[in-house]
C-alpha cells in the first residue's frame, strides 16, 4: 500500500476529522537520460558557483529573493519553516460551497483523502454523507512542503477528494496571455446548425478507460524500433486550418464521417472499411498496437499485413 503524503485533521467548525493525503494520479511518460550526441557520454548538471566556477554542495546552498538593483536577500531554510502557517497539520475548512460553482481552471492536483484510523472513519462519513446530499464542497487551506495551498475538498463515491487550487492571482486573465481574441463572430444559422448536428453526432458517454496516451506508445515503439535497427515511421503532418470559405462543407462531411463511425463502431462494415493494402504504415502499426501484436516495430509493411490478418482471424 501507498504511504501517506500528509497527515493531519479536518477542522470545520468544533469538528476535528483525522485524516491522510495520497496522490491520486501518476504519470507514465518514458523517462529519458541525457547524452552527448554520438557518443554515450551521460550529461550531468553541476550546482556552480558563477564566481569562482567551483561545485558547491547542496547543504551551503541557501536562497535569494531578488530586492532589486542587483541586490538579493538570502533566507535559510528554517527561517522559511519558522513561518509557515499551519505548522499543526489543520486542513482549515473556511466555507461551504456549491460544487458546480467553482471555475475548473482552479484545480491543480487531485489527491485522495482516506480516514486517520479505524476510530474516526464514522466522522468521517458522516462529513462525506452531508456534503454529498447538499452537493457541496469544502473550500479549505492546508500546508504541504513548506507550501501553503488553497483546495477544494469533494466527494468522490464513497471517498473525499482533495484538489489543490490555484489561488486568485494565480490565474491569468486571457487578455494578459492571448493577442488575438475572438470576440463576438457573427455565424450563419445554416453553420450554427450544422455546427451543432456535428458536436451531437460526436456526442457519447465519458468512459475514462476509451482514452489512452497513444504519444507514449509511439515513444516506446519508436525505442524499440531503433534498438532493432527496425524503420522508423514517421507521423502525419498536422492538418492545415480549414478556410472559411469551405467552412459548410467540411462541417457536412465531418457530420456524415461521424454518423457513419458511429454505426459501425459496433462491426466494421467490410464493404466500406478500407482495405489494409490501401493504409499508410502508420496506419498499419496503430492497429497492430490495438491488436496487441508483438515486434511489430521491427516488421515490414508486408508483414504488418499478414500479422493483423491472423491476429483477426484468431479473435
Amino acid at each position: 500500500m501507498a504511504r501517506a503524503i500528509w497527515t493531519g485533521v479536518i477542522s470545520f467548525g468544533l469538528v476535528s476529522v483525522p485524516v491522510e493525503l495520497f496522490s491520486a494520479t501518476k504519470e507514465h511518460e518514458v523517462s529519458f537520460h541525457q547524452f552527448q550526441r554520438g557518443t554515450n557520454d551521460r550529461i550531468r548538471y553541476l550546482r556552480v558557483n558563477e564566481r569562482t566556477g567551483e561545485e558547491v554542495p547542496y547543504g551551503d546552498i541557501v536562497k535569494g529573493a531578488d530586492v532589486g538593483e542587483g541586490e538579493y536577500v538570502l533566507i535559510e531554510k528554517k527561517e522559511l519553516d519558522e513561518i509557515a502557517p499551519g505548522r499543526s497539520k489543520i486542513l482549515d475548512i473556511h466555507q461551504f460551497v456549491d460544487l458546480d460553482e467553482i471555475d475548473p481552471i482552479f484545480f491543480q492536483k487531485t489527491y485522495y483523502l482516506g480516514p486517520g484510523s479505524d476510530e474516526t472513519i464514522k466522522t468521517y462519513a458522516l462529513l462525506r454523507d452531508a456534503m454529498a446530499e447538499t452537493n457541496r464542497a469544502a473550500i479549505a487551506t492546508l500546508v504541504m512542503r513548506s507550501k501553503e495551498y488553497l483546495a477544494a475538498i469533494r466527494v468522490d463515491k464513497d471517498l473525499l477528494v482533495l484538489e489543490t487550487m490555484y489561488f486568485a492571482d494565480e490565474v491569468r486573465a486571457p487578455a494578459e496571455v492571448i493577442e488575438r481574441l475572438p470576440g463576438k463572430v457573427r455565424s450563419t444559422s445554416q453553420e450554427l446548425r450544422m455546427a451543432g448536428q456535428l458536436i451531437d453526432s460526436m456526442t457519447g458517454e465519458w468512459q475514462a478507460g476509451d482514452f489512452r496516451d497513444t504519444y507514449t506508445d509511439r515513444v516506446k515503439d519508436l525505442v524499440e524500433a531503433k534498438r532493432s535497427g527496425a524503420e522508423v515511421v514517421s507521423e502525419a503532418k498536422a492538418p492545415e486550418a480549414t478556410n472559411v470559405i469551405d467552412l459548410m462543407d467540411a462541417l457536412r462531411r465531418s457530420v456524415e464521417k461521424a454518423r457513419k463511425d458511429r454505426s459501425g463502431s459496433a462491426e466494421p462494415d467490410a464493404s466500406t472499411e478500407v482495405p489494409l493494402a490501401d493504409m499508410s504504415k502508420a496506419e498499419l502499426l496503430d492497429i497492430a498496437r490495438d491488436l496487441d501484436i508483438s515486434g511489430r516495430s521491427s516488421m515490414n509493411r508486408q508483414e504488418l499485413e499478414n500479422a493483423i490478418v491472423q491476429q483477426r482471424k484468431a479473435a
